[in-house]
């Protein structure tokens, strides 16, 4: 009989044979270090915020639709919020203890409280609600959402305070804490919008020409770098922040949907649903090399990086012969 294999045997099966096949030596960038089993249908999961003071990850699974609440100390779901209808995106408000999530189904934003995950208030935009994101420099949520634009609102009162028009649909955006910058990628058009957070509005616009569909953005604040995860050709296209200016493009496996930046260690990491984690290292500038390529399966395209413990969490889709979907959690060798 042979015996039952865990999914961190599987993917370390595969880093092995993938560094055999390509005569690597070297150690991997990311070590798979505990699978955490969720609960739910096959279909996707999308993004993840996290709670570090209690040690939560908070998944927005998709297909399932609940905001899932996993518990890192335990590695066990700890809470399904359910009726959460094509839940995307998710931003934690640590200084407020507030959770706010888009939902793609009807265009809400939803806020709860970060114990108990009672709701607090409903935000209704015209539809499809996306990426979440909170400034705690200025207590304010962005969320993009259809109809060309970017809702703002105050976390403490719930208030919209703005509705920024873009020039197209919005996907994923970062904003700078230093600066009033925000930057946005807009895919049907094929570029980059800049927005003034204080006159909430666009200021410039970066055309991208190395490639299109450009999806999950990181920023390097200090470097005044953009990085921009594009589907078509897959690559990462830097930008500089301040100028627009395509300053490289790295091939990436297909499929991208998130993209971190690791100041400490100079590295990106890009979670791609063709089935691997792409590690590409920041050399100086002007000049970045992919280092490492590490197999996955197919579909895990959402994942979260924490820069503080250096944990890289990956989303797998439920696969066959599972009960639900995974978090996968790796570590960056110290």
């Amino acid at each position: 009989m042979i015996p039952q294999r865990g999914p961190m045997y599987v993917a370390g099966l595969l880093a092995a044979l993938f560094s055999a096949a390509t005569g690597a030596a070297d150690p991997p960038s990311l070590e798979l270090k505990q699978t955490i089993a969720l609960k739910g249908k096959a279909g996707n999961l999308d993004h993840m915020a996290l709670d570090a003071k209690r040690d939560r990850l908070l998944v927005a699974n998709k297909s399932n639709n609940t905001l899932d609440i996993v518990d890192l100390k335990s590695g066990k779901l700890l809470k399904q919020v359910r009726n959460q209808g094509g839940i995307q995106g998710i931003a934690y408000a640590a200084d407020l203890d507030r959770v706010f999530v888009g939902l793609g189904a009807g265009g809400f934003c939803n806020a709860f409280d970060g114990q108990e995950f009672k709701l607090l208030k409903t935000v209704k935009f015209a539809d499809d609600a996306d990426n979440v994101r909170y400034n705690p420099r200025t207590h304010l949520v962005y969320v993009a959402h259809a109809e060309k634009a970017l809702g703002v609102i105050d976390a403490r009162t719930y208030q919209l305070k703005a509705d920024i028009k873009l020039p197209g649909q919005a996907e994923s955006f970062q904003l700078e804490k230093e600066r009033p910058r925000l930057y946005v990628n807009v895919p049907s058009s094929g570029e980059v919008a800049v927005i003034d957070t204080e006159k909430n509005e666009v200021i410039q616009r970066y055309p991208l020409k190395l490639a299109g569909n450009n999806y999950p953005m990181a920023l390097d604040e200090a470097g005044r770098r953009l990085f921009i995860g594009c589907r078509k050709k897959p690559m990462v296209v830097v930008l500089g922040s301040d100028t627009g200016k395509e300053i490289a493009g790295l091939d990436i496996p297909a499929d991208i949907d998130d993209l971190f930046f690791d100041g400490q260690r100079k590295r990106l990491y890009a979670s791609c649903g063709e089935g691997f984690i792409a590690v590409l290292s920041h050399i100086d500038a002007d000049h970045y090399e992919a280092i490492d390529k590490i197999p996955t399966v197919k579909g895990a395209r959402t994942s979260l990086f924490d820069p503080q413990q250096g944990r890289y969490f990956l989303a797998v889709p439920r696969q066959p012969g599972k009960e639900g979907p995974e978090m996968w959690v790796y570590q960056v060798p110290r």
